[in-house]
């Protein structure tokens, strides 16, 4: 039988990535577990949200 490596689906991998969605005059910061951010209309403030999410204090 041969050896298979099990990839986690996205809601089950241990790496928080998060990136940034332009919607019409807003951004959102979305991550791959499934959080989202709110709207903003500053994509700095998006970004803040995203990295606010992937440290530890805030999981």
């Amino acid at each position: 039988m041969a050896h298979q490596d099990r990839v986690p689906p996205l809601h089950e991998s241990p790496e928080h990535l998060t990136t940034t969605v332009d919607q019409g005059p807003f951004c959102t910061a979305r991550c791959t577990c499934g959080w989202r951010g709110p709207a903003r209309r500053a994509r700095s403030q998006a970004r803040t949200d995203a990295q606010g999410h992937t440290t530890p204090e805030d999981r």
